[in-house]
Order: C-alpha cells, then structure tokens, then sequence
C-alpha cells in the first residue's frame, strides 16, 4: 500500500478496507445462515446500508485526493495514436 502524506486520506483508506470487509461478513452470514420470518432483518438492513454508504464516503475521499495528487499520463496508447510522428521536431512541439 502507498503510504500517503495527507492523515485524512490514510484514514478512509483504512476505514475502507475495514468496512469492506465487514460488509462482506455481513452478507455471507446472511446466506449462510438461514433466516426465520422476521429475524432482525430491518436492522440487518440498516447495518448494511450504513456500511455501503460508509464505502462510498471513503471511496469518494480517496478519488478527490488521487484527482489533485496525481500526475496525468500523458503517454498512454490513446494520446499517441492522435499524434504523426512527422509532425514533432526535436524540442517535442508540433510543427504546423
């Protein structure tokens, strides 16, 4: 994992494995265990929903962060297939 310089971010990124992991507790023993009419489901829902929009949160936090932080790539496939090879000098300007 890449240690981050900003507290907050390292926060929900710990938060977000945390929570994704119980969300995945939560599920499975939803299946594996089977259910009586009735049996705490509203508040299995409410647990659920709570954990979802907790995931969100953090996933929201940790995009902001890495669309300010983050260098864009400027050599990918798709940006070099727009470009002739003709039309660069040597100092990388396009010459029209």
């Amino acid at each position: 994992m890449i240690a981050d310089s900003n507290s907050n971010v390292a926060w929900h990124r710990v938060q977000l494995k945390k929570n994704r992991e119980a969300l995945k507790v939560v599920e499975i023993a939803r299946f594996r265990v089977g259910r009586m009419a009735g049996s705490n489901t509203k508040s299995e829902q409410e647990t659920i929903a709570s954990l979802k929009r907790k995931i969100a949160e953090s996933e929201r936090c940790i995009a902001a962060h890495e669309r300010q932080t983050r260098r864009p790539l400027a050599t990918d496939l798709g940006s070099l297939i727009q470009v002739r090879w003709s039309d660069w000098n040597t100092r990388g300007v396009a010459r029209h």
